[in-house]
């Protein structure tokens, strides 16, 4: 059975495709090749690689809806060069590789294998992980068989397509303990503890919000804080030069949480602050945790804003949109937390109730079900 998973190269799209991959690794038991096409992606191929999922580099390009010479520029280089080679490159490589099926986690560097896929006659699935579905999913969503979403109202796509299963994530993920996690970030257990995730790259505007109230957070608050590998450096210098000898022990700082360091961080925190990537939110739900959210703006269709306002919905978590977060209104949402304990417990079980746990056995079971005739 020959698999090839298609996306843009982002964390929102590599960890659920491990995750399913992982899934059907377990679910299947005989000869199961798996592979990756997209574009160049150090950050991928490492977590690719460490997978054993064999990767295929393509040339991809994107259509950039912003107005400016240097846009409209690139767009004509991208539209004009990159996307028709990546064409080329993807038909030509799955002509030879004859994959059983394909499966599209969305983004610019989707486009062209699914198209060629499609043209040769393989079968598409696709997943989506927001509410509003971006440029590529909507366009490729006329191609595929199923398409797999991760909430309830998932925009523009057909109802008769659509199937709701979740964000898929890593089930190891669920596996973390409090011991471990004491033992991994020297936890002081003296006081609440706080996990702020700013995405796989980190985000630079949370981290300086918090930087600027930081010791009054650590008088009350123990961090756990992931920063953003472009971001460390700075974060790092400025903790050194603010946070007095007694603080330190509780400010606990990396630039990327690695899955052994995250499953753990997860287990161990009393609150979540975190961007609204659905994969963020999913693994937040999953461990029934209570959260902040702060959407990022930019996000495209406004996604992370329709995917926090979701979770916020059902009484799982507070929304802070970044035009509202100041340093001091941040500090006093924390302490508002750990000040009301069953408000806190109960967006925890409302998390819970929310989650969708199974989505990548899910998926892989569909796949090894729809391909069993072949196989």
């Amino acid at each position: 059975m020959k698999i090839v998973f298609a996306g843009g190269g982002t964390g929102g799209h590599i960890f659920p495709i491990i995750a399913i991959v992982r899934e059907l690794r377990r679910i299947y038991q005989n000869e199961l090749e798996i592979f990756y096409i997209g574009p160049k992606d150090e950050f991928g191929e490492v977590l690719f690689n460490q997978e054993g999922i064999k990767i295929k580099k393509i040339l991809a390009g994107k259509i950039r809806r912003y107005l400016s010479f240097k846009s409209f520029y690139r767009n004509i280089v991208d539209v004009f060069f990159k996307i028709p080679l990546g064409m080329l490159q993807s038909f030509f490589w799955l002509f030879f590789k004859a994959p059983d099926l394909i499966f599209s986690k969305g983004g610019f560097g989707s486009l062209s294998p699914v198209f060629a896929g499609w043209i040769l006659g393989i079968p598409i699935f696709l997943h989506e992980s927001d509410i509003s579905p971006g440029l590529a999913n909507r366009i490729l969503s006329k191609f595929a068989l199923e398409i797999f979403v991760s909430f309830p109202k998932t925009e523009y796509f057909p109802l008769k397509k659509i199937i709701l299963v979740g964000n898929p994530i890593r089930r190891e993920l669920l596996e973390g303990s409090k011991e471990k996690a004491k033992e991994i970030f020297k936890l002081t257990g003296e006081k609440p503890i706080v996990l702020v995730l700013g995405g796989s790259q980190g985000a630079r505007r949370i981290n300086d919000r918090i930087l600027e109230v930081l010791p009054k957070i650590l008088e009350t608050i123990e961090l756990i804080h992931q920063c953003g590998d472009r971001n460390y450096k700075e974060v790092s210098n400025v903790t050194e030069a603010i946070l007095t000898e007694d603080l330190k022990k509780y400010y606990h700082l990396f630039s990327f949480l690695k899955e052994e360091q995250l499953k753990q961080a997860l287990v161990a925190s009393d609150l979540i602050v975190s961007r609204a990537g659905s994969g963020s939110i999913f693994e937040i739900a999953a461990l029934g945790k209570p959260s902040i959210l702060i959407p990022l703006p930019e996000a495209a269709q406004a996604h992370q804003l329709k995917n926090a306002y979701a979770f916020y919905q059902v009484g799982a978590t507070t929304v802070i949109e970044e035009v509202n977060l100041t340093p001091h209104f941040f500090l006093e949402k924390l302490r508002y937390f750990f000040y009301r304990p069953k408000e806190t417990e109960k967006m925890g079980i409302a998390a819970k109730e929310f989650a969708k746990p199974l989505a990548a056995k899910i998926i892989a079971s569909y796949i090894v079900e729809y391909l069993a005739p072949a196989s």
